[in-house]
């Protein structure tokens, strides 16, 4: 039997060194969910929030088997594990992601510097109750506010900025979750607005919002595109890892 564990400080060994804030905020009951198979002392846990799965321990087929439904995004805390998920769903796409160092030192002038350079045509806005309606209606930016559950908690834990053209977001940079020292960045353009430096300037704005809010704004690459945004903006690329992406249909 698979467990949702509520007393997390007993799985925190298992995920010990494993610099990812998701499973920070799972383990901080900041957002997410524990999972185990045995609930007094856990050799094997899953820490599951949004769309990602993280597994630490002794690998463990149950706790890989009986993964939250829908697409998920697995992440192995090694080989064994890795093999572990082959085994128990053999038409997982494997994908390499790219961590992003999490001390980073940020140039306030120059992510402002970035801001400025926002064309006269668009509009930079903090995300608001009315703007979590308007993101959670459309698919792209649904993930800016979509984690959070609720408009609430998203107005309590989440931060966000969008830029605004005629009325539609067209680009934004929000917190895809949460723990307590920061958030986790999540970024988006609308296809025909790419390549105007929109990501950019609304990165750097959430940025600059987190810092001076004494929060740390984490980065995790999808792709090369996202790591050389990352690097524009101060960030430095930590190294590539290994994910698996299951549907329920695998």
């Amino acid at each position: 039997m698979v467990y949702e564990l509520t007393d997390t400080a007993k799985a925190a060994p298992l995920f010990a060194g494993w610099e990812e804030t998701l499973i920070w905020g799972c383990l901080e009951k900041v957002m997410g969910k524990i999972y185990v198979t045995d609930l007094e002392a856990p050799r094997s846990a899953m820490a599951f929030i949004g769309c990602f799965a993280f597994y630490a321990g002794v690998p463990d087929k149950e706790l890989v088997r009986n993964k939250p439904a829908g697409f998920v995004i697995m992440t192995p805390q090694n080989e064994a594990w890795g093999a572990c998920i082959e085994e128990c769903f053999p038409n997982a796409e494997k994908e390499t992601r790219y961590a992003i160092k999490k001390n980073t030192k940020f140039d306030k002038k120059y992510l402002q510097s970035l801001v400025d350079r926002l064309p006269d045509a668009y509009e930079l806005k903090a995300i608001d109750g009315k703007l979590y309606d308007q993101c959670l209606a459309e698919p792209m930016t649904a993930d800016f506010v979509s984690c959070f559950g609720s408009k609430e908690k998203f107005l309590e834990l989440g931060r966000g900025m969008v830029i605004m053209k005629e009325g539609r977001i067209v680009a934004g940079a929000s917190s895809y979750t949460r723990y307590q020292e920061g958030i986790e960045l999540e970024v988006d353009t609308a296809e025909e607005e790419r390549r105007k430096g929109l990501a950019t300037a609304v990165c750097a704005a959430l940025i600059l919002r987190c810092l001076n809010e004494g929060l740390y704004p984490s980065w995790d690459a999808q792709n090369i595109n996202s790591v050389h945004l990352a690097e524009k903006l101060g960030y430095e690329f930590d190294r590539e890892y290994t994910v698996y992406e299951v549907s329920d249909n695998d």
